[in-house]
C-alpha cells in the first residue's frame, strides 16, 4: 500500500528483507520509525553506520543511548518534533555517534515524514551514513553549516519529485512526473530520457523536452555500447564529468547528441528487488562533475523512481488481469430484442488483483419476452468472479428451460449452496413481455429497482427473499412475485449497490439521489447508462458497479391495435356467455377472417380448463397486434399456481384434450407465471387485408 506522505525512499512492504543494493554499494542504510509503535528499524548498512551488531539492538529507540550521546539525541528529537509541529515532510542533520571503541563519528541523517490521510504522522523512513571524511577537512562550526545546508538543498529535489511520485499509480503517471518541465527544473537536468527493460531489450519510454531522443537508440540490446544499456548491465549509476569523457566512452552516442550541448550526465539504473526494471539518464548543459552528495542524492532518487515504476507496473499488471477476467465472465454482446433499447455498463473499481462479482445478463425468451438480471456475489477476489460466471450460466439456462422467474431463482439458490464455496449472491430477475408490459420480478437480497415515466422515477417496492445460496440452506425457497406494466416510453433501471451506497450514507438516501439522477438523465439508454457511470467514477468508491437500463417502445414488431377484457367468475353462465360474444365480435372486427372459428374454439377452451380445473376466476384478454404481420393474442389468467399439461386423453377420456387442441389451432402458445397465479396465452398469425 503506497504512503501518502512524500519520501526519497519508496520501501518495499518486506522491507528490511530485501535492502536496496544501490543504496547499500554507497554505503548508506536506510531506517523506518512507526512513531505509533515506538519501534526502530534498521538494515544491515545502517547497524553498521552505528557500529552495531544486529542482536545489540531490540528496536528501540531508547537502545541507542549508549552510541548516541543524551544531548545528540536531544538535538535530534527537537528538529524531528519542530518538522512535525510545523507541518514539515523531511529533514537532515550531522550529529555524532560514539563508536564501540570509545572514538566519535560524525553521522549525516536525512528523514522524511509519512502522514496518513488525516495528516497524522505515522512514520519516519530515511537514510544514515557515516560523515567522519567528509567533515574532517571542515572541523568549523560554519563550515559544517553552511554543507548540511547544501546537503538539504540537494536532497529536498529527492523529495520533491518523490512527493509528486507517491500518487502515481500507473506508468504512465510516472513518466508524467518527470517529464513536467517544472520536474526538470527541479533536478537541475536540461534533458531528460527514460527506458524499461522488456523482452531482454532495453526501450526509450520518455523523453523531455521533445527531441532528446536518438532515434536509432530507441530499442537496444543490453549488450551494446550505450550508456543506459551498461547501467543496466552493470546494476551501477554511470556519471559521464565532461564531453570529452563522453565523447571517448560513447563514441556511438556522442555524435548523434552534440546539437544537446551536453557538458554532462548521470545515467542511472532503476533496480526492483534487485532486478533492473529500467535506467534513466539526465543530461546536463550547465555543469561539469558531481560531487558525492550529488551522487548519492542521484542514487536515491533512482531508487525512488524504481520504487515507483515496480509499484505501477505491479498495479497495471494486475488490474489488467483482474479486468480481464471479469470481462470474461459477463456477456461478450447484448442480443437485439425487439420492442426494447437496452443498455449495460460495468466499472471496475477494483484495485490490484480485487475483483468483484458483479453482472448483469439479457436474456431472449419466447413470446417476444426478455429476462433481465443483475447480480452480486459476496467478496472480492478471482473466486467471488468464477462464482458468478457459473450463476450466470445456470440462472440463463434455467430462464431459457421456460421455469417461472420464483424457480429460476428457486434453482439459482440450490444450485450456489451446493457449490464447495462459502459465498452468496444477491440478484434481481425481471421478466419482460414487451407486448404487453408486464414485467414480473423476483428479489433475492438484492436492491430495489427503479423506474422512469411520464410521472417521474420511483423505486419499485419489490418484495423479496433471502439471497441466493442462503435461501436454499435455510429453506426459504418460495420467492414472491412482483408484477408492473411498463407503458411505452417507460425505462426500467436495475442496478448493484456500488451505484447507490457510500461510506456513512444511508441506503435510502442514496436511492433517492440515483432517482433524481435518473430522472434528471436522458432518455436514450446508452447516453442514460454512461451519465450514472460517470457519477459512478466521479465519486470514487470501493465497490464495483453493474446497471442495465430497459426502455419499452412501440417496436414495428408489436404494435397493440386493440385490446378487450373481460372477467369469467366461476359458476357464472352470463359472464360467460359475455366473453365469448366478445371474443367473436373482436375476432370479426380484427379481421381474423377464415382463422376466426380457430380463435374462438382457442379461447374456449383456455377459459374451460380455468373453470374446471382451478376454484377461481379467468380473466380474458385479447390483444390484436401488429406491424411485421398481423396478430391476435388470447391470455387467459387465473390465480392458481400449478401448471397445466398438454397430455393425451385417450379414446375413452373426456378430457385432456384441451391443450392439445390449441396446440394444434394456435401458431404459438405457452405459459407464464403472473404474481400468485399464471396465465395461458396463445397467438395466431393473421393475413393483412
Amino acid at each position: 500500500m503506497a504512503d501518502r506522505g512524500a519520501s526519497a525512499l519508496s520501501l518495499p512492504e518486506d522491507w528490511p528483507a530485501h535492502p536496496d543494493p544501490i543504496l547499500a554499494l554507497n554505503h548508506m542504510g536506510t531506517f523506518d520509525w512507526d512513531l505509533d509503535k515506538g519501534l526502530f528499524h534498521m538494515d544491515a548498512e545502517a547497524h553498521a553506520v552505528f557500529d552495531l551488531l544486529p542482536e545489540e539492538f531490540d528496536g528501540r529507540p531508547e537502545s541507542l543511548v549508549p552510541r548516541v550521546p543524551r544531548n545528540e539525541a536531544a538535538r535530534l528529537d527537537a528538529l524531528v518534533a519542530q518538522v512535525i509541529k510545523e507541518g514539515g515532510d523531511n529533514y537532515g542533520a550531522y550529529f555524532r555517534i560514539r563508536c564501540r571503541d570509545g572514538t566519535p563519528r560524525w553521522t549525516h541523517t536525512q528523514g522524511y515524514i509519512r502522514r496518513d490521510a488525516t495528516g497524522r504522522p505515522r512514520r519516519v523512513v530515511g537514510i544514515v551514513r557515516d560523515a567522519t571524511e567528509e567533515l574532517a577537512d571542515s572541523t568549523s562550526r560554519g563550515m559544517r553549516a553552511a554543507q548540511e545546508l547544501a546537503f538539504r538543498q540537494q536532497t529536498n529535489i529527492v523529495q520533491v519529485v518523490s512527493a509528486a511520485l507517491a500518487h502515481a499509480r500507473t506508468v504512465q503517471d510516472v513518466i508524467d512526473v518527470l517529464k513536467d518541465t517544472h520536474g526538470i527544473r527541479r533536478l537541475g537536468a536540461a534533458s531528460f530520457v527514460m527506458a524499461l527493460v522488456e523482452a531482454g531489450r532495453i526501450r526509450l519510454v520518455a523523453e523531455a523536452p521533445a527531441g532528446s531522443f536518438v532515434p536509432a537508440t530507441q530499442v537496444n540490446r543490453i549488450d551494446e555500447p550505450y550508456p543506459m544499456s551498461e547501467v543496466v548491465r552493470t546494476l551501477s549509476p554511470r556519471f559521464v564529468e565532461t564531453p570529452e569523457e563522453f565523447a571517448e566512452e560513447y563514441p556511438l552516442l556522442w555524435p548523434q547528441i552534440t546539437h544537446l550541448r551536453i557538458a554532462s550526465a548521470a545515467y542511472l539504473p532503476l533496480i526492483a528487488q534487485g532486478r533492473p526494471i529500467g535506467a534513466m539518464g539526465l543530461l546536463y548543459s550547465d555543469r561539469r562533475g558531481f560531487s558525492d552528495e550529488e551522487r548519492g542524492v542521484l542514487v536515491a532518487l533512482g531508487g525512488s523512481i524504481a520504487q515507483s515504476l515496480q509499484r505501477a507496473m505491479f498495479y497495471e499488471q494486475q488490474k489488467d488481469l483482474a479486468q480481464g477476467l471479469q470481462q470474461a465472465m459477463l456477456p461478450r454482446t447484448i442480443p437485439s430484442v425487439p420492442g426494447a433499447d437496452i443498455a449495460v455498463r460495468y466499472r471496475s473499481a477494483a484495485l490490484g488483483r480485487d475483483i468483484g462479482g458483479d453482472w448483469y445478463d439479457v436474456i431472449p425468451l419466447p413470446g417476444g419476452r426478455v429476462g433481465a438480471v443483475i447480480g452480486d456475489v459476496q467478496g472480492h477476489d478471482t473466486h467471488a468472479a468464477a462464482v458468478m460466471g457459473q450463476l450466470r450460466i445456470v440462472l440463463r439456462a434455467y430462464a431459457a428451460e421456460g421455469h417461472t422467474p420464483a424457480a429460476v431463482m428457486a434453482r439459482a439458490s440450490v444450485f450456489l449452496h451446493e457449490l464447495d464455496t462459502d459465498r452468496f449472491a444477491t440478484c434481481l430477475y425481471a421478466e419482460a413481455d414487451l407486448s404487453t408490459g408486464v414485467v414480473q420480478m423476483v428479489r433475492a437480497g438484492h436492491i430495489d429497482p427503479l423506474t422512469r415515466g411520464p410521472g417521474g422515477c420511483r423505486r419499485v417496492q419489490v418484495e423479496g427473499g433471502l439471497p441466493l445460496g442462503l435461501s436454499a440452506e435455510f429453506g426459504g425457497l418460495d420467492y414472491p412475485v412482483s408484477t408492473l406494466e411498463l407503458d411505452p416510453g417507460e425505462t426500467l433501471l436495475l442496478c448493484t449497490d456500488g451505484l447507490v451506497e457510500q461510506p456513512g450514507a444511508d441506503l435510502d438516501d442514496g436511492m433517492r439521489r440515483l432517482a433524481e439522477q435518473v430522472c434528471d438523465g436522458p432518455e436514450d439508454v446508452d447516453d442514460l447508462a454512461d451519465r450514472l457511470i460517470r457519477m459512478a467514477e466521479e465519486r470514487g468508491g470501493e465497490d464495483d458497479v453493474a446497471l442495465l437500463v430497459l426502455r419499452r417502445r412501440e417496436p414495428e414488431t408489436a404494435r397493440a391495435r386493440g385490446r378487450l377484457r373481460q372477467h369469467v367468475a366461476p359458476g357464472d353462465p352470463e359472464a360467460l356467455t359475455q366473453a365469448r360474444h366478445m371474443i367473436r365480435s373482436a375476432v370479426r372486427s380484427w379481421g381474423a377472417g377464415e382463422r376466426g372459428d380457430e380463435i374462438e374454439l382457442a379461447a374456449d377452451e383456455l377459459m374451460t380448463n380455468v373453470l374446471v380445473h382451478t376454484e377461481g376466476a379467468a380473466i380474458v384478454t385479447l390483444r390484436s397486434l401488429v406491424g411485421a404481420g398481423h396478430r391476435l393474442r388470447i391470455e387467459v389468467e387465473d390465480s392458481s399456481s400449478a401448471l397445466p399439461r398438454r397430455r393425451d386423453a385417450g379414446e375413452e377420456g373426456v378430457s385432456g384434450r384441451g391443450l392439445l387442441l390449441v396446440d394444434m389451432l394456435a401458431d404459438d402458445w405457452g405459459v407464464e407465471a403472473r404474481g400468485g397465479g399464471k396465465v395461458v396465452w396463445c397467438e395466431f398469425r393473421l393475413d393483412e387485408g
